[in-house]
């Protein structure tokens, strides 16, 4: 049974393959393809010089690029770290409140930082060039829970109000002997 099915297979095997003799693309569809690209083109030259001419000066792509510093007061074991988040994109953004992660290599915990002194400053409209500072007083987040002292990160993380995530920094406030 198995010789006969080897053989039926090697007997229609030419059948199957089938071979070309076209060797190039076909012309209507290179043609289309260039037309295409032409039309986005002239698109995209028409808004430039739109964008150029008109009384509102709009970017032709919106970035918004936030950069973000976490500075500690000293090196090992801060109890204040300062937040600073920099919008140096060309796009006016919308923060959700960041998120402060204690990190051990087996452990983390995540608490929301909804402002300072019990004055609620998130969610924070951040226009482009503009800067936000923020002191985090740790002492806080120890007297809430004890095991936090034997975490050697803390990690900063941002998203917008969409979502999105913006961007995160992270340092560390104990020695380790292993840099991540």
């Amino acid at each position: 049974m198995k010789k006969g099915a080897g053989f039926l297979i090697l007997f229609f095997l030419p059948f199957l393959l089938f071979a070309q003799n076209e060797i190039g693309p076909e012309g209507d569809k290179l043609i289309w393809f260039f037309l295409l690209l032409c039309l986005l083109l002239v698109v995209l030259v028409w808004r430039i010089t739109k964008l150029k001419i008109g009384n509102f000066k709009k970017p032709l792509f919106g970035k918004s690029k936030i950069e973000i510093y976490l500075k500690k007061e000293k090196i090992y074991f801060p109890n204040f770290l300062t937040l600073t988040i920099k919008n140096s994109g060309n796009k006016d953004v919308d923060l959700d409140r960041p998120v402060l992660i204690f990190d051990n290599f087996f452990y983390k915990r995540k608490f929301k930082l909804k402002g300072v002194n019990n004055i609620q400053v998130y969610p924070l409209y951040l226009e482009a060039g503009k800067t936000h500072s923020l002191k985090i007083d740790l002492n806080h987040f120890y007297s809430h829970d004890k095991l936090l002292k034997r975490h050697q990160k803390i990690k900063v993380v941002i998203y917008d109000m969409k979502g999105k995530l913006k961007g995160s920094k992270s340092t560390f406030i104990k020695k380790t002997l292993v840099k991540w």
